[in-house]
């Protein structure tokens, strides 16, 4: 018999061990391993056992047969990788720099495989009559226990084994006899766990508009097609879902299956219901609030066949579906789809990826795309499908107010509401109507300040301010790091500290002051902690017993509460200084996200925003819902100064627990780069229409947060017009020395 090879990539998170590593298969083994197995081998000159994942076979080794180990078990509790998924993983690792066990986890859903529910039942095998005979002996012997089993055994030929156990309060010592004379056996079936299970199915027949019908009809085509990238741009309420609903339709239709993509676990729960009142037990969700083994079931059910739909956050576009022929990734302009651990993929650009391996199509959309994708759609990288009118025709968007909250200051309101906002919400209390407040801020009081020296109390660990919260405490929201608050200032002395800024709950507390008849309920992230947090406020909500929620982001994307007439925006203009360039977008988004939220139904809507940037073209383009003047604005500054879209653009992070190690370490990767961009320049200085291959080099610095939990943060950024130029500097970084201190992430844009 012919000697077998395994390509395997080891379970060790460094670059020198970042390659392909072959074992030979032992004969107990043959026929026994499969691609993406996990499985246990000796390696490194002491044969430590390590785990592996295989990632191919081969019958011709590419070293002495005589020095090559041999594999040494199966893992049999793992998880297995699907080998598109290895493929992929592969495609990643390349494009945004990690490790290929990094990128291997990353796709693969759990790392083990959980024990399905076991529902056990004890079924009667001899007649009623028998039965009956049997009963009345136990009954002269006076075993209580056994004749309480045999009565209901009597009644009933299948026993759950739960309600033996504990209803009837019989133990497996008094039901064993029976089991062994042959009265009744024990039967066992395995049961998915379902974290939808008890929704109703109740297909309903939408009555589509003609912009939905052109988009549907136009999507259908592409799919049946070339089955390009698509976006659908709808305005809020335009009915984007029930066009998502009629693709992924035909797409079942064709005995594909179809992955939805949402940004938060917030919006799972009306997501989910809209989908499983359409397609039934065929639709499941992933998300990180479902234990361990719901997880497990859930992956194993689509791997199976059991399901059609899967709907989940970013995790989920991994679904090991064995016919994948669509992705949706809704709320595509969202910042949730860019993971923040390496590898620093996007979801987008490797659901096209997936898609294009899977002969699958991409669907995004959004009521406000990104830049990028609409840039993308112009150029006509995707398909641009529009939706411009709600589709309820008893719908129409809501009117919108900018209040200037200087000019509120100057009247002497130096409340967080202006007059106008104060004023409507009485009116819509009055008329039993629901409204929403937004802040886009979490915790009690901001940060706590010097008003001696100015000084911020900050965390000792990370290079940012501590945040005040309700409990008295002040919590640092990236190490996780509390203290009480000081009762004088850490820098001076002084015993002038106090508290600024404003969070969901001071907004709650002032709201219940202000009109102390409202039924208020605050959402944010510190009252959804736990499973169903999430669902159980918005269900409150929804079911009318409340009148007033405040929230954070987390309230204004995808919502539809049909009783929603006013909604609030509270410091509106807050995002626009933020860090990024994004910063313009991100406000735009946020704030027709939650102008959205106002009138879905019959019922008019009202939308305050409150700004002291009143004329800054992002809050000016969003009061009056026009995306177009948004994004001709935006796009002419990403032009001219030189970011994406318009140019690609890779950051490198550099951290180490020593400063200058860091900075040196940046430093060195400066002059490589620099030499790397003069390259550049002088091939394409020649000609030039061949100019955008030169790449710009910008740092090293500081990072924004320039320290967190102890270790220091430098980072150096590359911008060109041509990504693989970028791609090519990537590589001849990741050849370089490094030094051990040093830890680096590449982030690419």
């Amino acid at each position: 018999m012919s000697k077998q090879y395994v390509n395997v990539i080891v379970d060790i998170v460094h670059t020198a061990v970042d390659r392909v590593f072959q074992y030979e298969v032992p004969e107990e083994l043959f026929g026994k391993l499969s691609l993406g197995m996990k499985v246990r081998i000796p390696f490194g000159r002491g044969n430590t056992v390590r785990d592996g994942y295989i990632i191919g076979f081969t019958e011709k080794p590419d070293y002495d047969p005589e020095k090559i180990k041999q594999v040494q078990a199966v893992e049999e509790e793992a998880m297995p990788i699907e080998g598109q998924l290895i493929q992929l993983a592969a495609w990643m690792k390349e494009h945004y720099g990690s490790t290929m066990i990094q990128a291997l986890k990353t796709v693969l859903p759990l790392k083990k495989k959980m024990k399905p529910v076991q529902k056990k039942y004890l079924v009667r095998t001899v007649s009623q009559e028998a039965c009956c005979e049997l009963l009345a002996v136990y009954r002269r012997k006076k075993q209580k226990a056994r004749v309480r089993f045999l009565e209901a055994l009597t009644e009933d030929e299948v026993l759950p084994y739960e309600a033996v156990t504990q209803r009837l309060r019989v133990s497996p010592a008094s039901f064993r006899l029976f089991l062994e004379e042959g009265i009744c056996r024990l039967d066992t079936e395995e049961r998915y766990r379902n974290p939808v299970r008890g929704l109703l199915k109740k297909e309903q027949t939408f009555l589509l508009n003609e912009e939905q019908r052109a988009a549907i009809s136009g999507m259908t085509a592409s799919w049946d097609g070339k089955k390009e990238t698509c976006l659908l741009h709808g305005i809020t309420g335009s009915g984007k879902t029930e066009v998502y609903m009629e693709l992924i339709r035909h797409v079942i239709k064709n005995g594909r299956q179809a992955i939805v993509l949402i940004p938060e676990i917030a919006l799972t729960y009306q997501t989910v219901m809209r989908f499983y009142r359409q397609f039934g037990e065929r639709v499941s969700i992933v998300n990180s609030r479902l234990s361990a083994g719901e997880k497990s079931d859930q992956f194993e059910r689509a791997r199976t066949g059991k399901i059609d739909i899967m709907i989940g956050p970013r995790s989920a576009l991994f679904t090991p579906f064995p016919n994948l022929g669509l992705i949706i990734i809704d709320e595509e302009h969202e910042t949730a789809y860019k993971s923040e651990t390496v590898p620093k993929y996007h979801a987008i650009e490797t659901a096209i990826k997936r898609c294009r391996m899977a002969d699958a199509m991409v669907v995004l959309g959004s009521a406000t795309p990104s830049a990028s994708s609409y840039y993308k759609a112009q150029n006509g990288e995707y398909l641009l499908f529009q939706m411009r009118s709600r589709a309820k025709e008893e719908s129409m968007l809501p009117s919108v107010e900018i209040v200037d909250l200087r000019e509120e200051l100057k009247a002497g309101n130096r409340t967080i509401f202006s007059r106008r906002l104060k004023e409507l919400l009485k009116e819509t209390l009055d008329r039993k109507e629901q409204a929403l407040l937004f802040l886009n801020r979490r915790g009690y009081a901001g940060f706590i300040s010097c008003r001696s020296c100015g000084e911020a109390v900050k965390c000792p660990h990370c290079d940012v301010s501590l945040t005040q919260h309700r409990d008295g405490k002040l919590k640092c929201h990236y190490c996780g790091y509390e203290t009480e608050i000081p009762k004088s200032c850490p820098s001076c002395g002084s015993h002038y500290i106090a508290g600024f800024g404003t969070g969901t709950q001071k907004v709650e507390a002032m709201v219940r002051s202000m009109l102390p008849e409202a039924r208020v309920l605050r959402m944010d992230a510190d009252t959804t902690k736990g499973k169903g947090g999430h669902d159980a406020v918005l269900a409150a909500f929804a079911d009318g017993k409340a009148d007033i929620l405040v929230g954070t982001q987390m309230i204004v994307k995808g919502h539809d509460f049909p009783n929603v007439t006013l909604v609030g925006i509270l410091a509106a203009d807050l995002s626009l200084y933020s860090e990024g360039y994004e910063a313009g977008e991100r406000t735009f988004q946020l704030l027709t996200q939650a102008a959205g939220r106002a009138g879905r139904d019959k019922l008019p809507g009202q939308v305050v925003i409150q700004s002291y940037a009143p004329s800054h073209y992002s809050v000016e383009a969003a009061a009056s819902q026009d995306y177009e003047s948004f994004y001709w604005h935006e796009i002419l500054y990403r032009r001219l100064l030189h970011y994406p879209p318009v140019y690609h653009m890779m950051s490198l992070l550099f951290t180490s627990k020593e400063e200058n190690a860091a900075e040196r370490m940046a430093g060195k990767v400066k002059e490589m780069a620099g030499e790397f961009e003069g390259h550049f320049k002088a091939e394409t200085e020649e000609a030039e229409e061949q100019r955008h291959g030169a790449v710009e080099i910008i740092g090293p610095a500081k990072a924004a947060v320039s320290r967190i939990n102890d270790s220091y943060r430098y980072v150096l950024y590359a911008k060109c017009e041509e990504e693989q130029s970028l791609l090519a500097l990537k590589e001849k970084i990741e050849q370089m020395e490094w030094d051990r201190n040093v830890l680096y992430q590449f982030d690419m844009e």
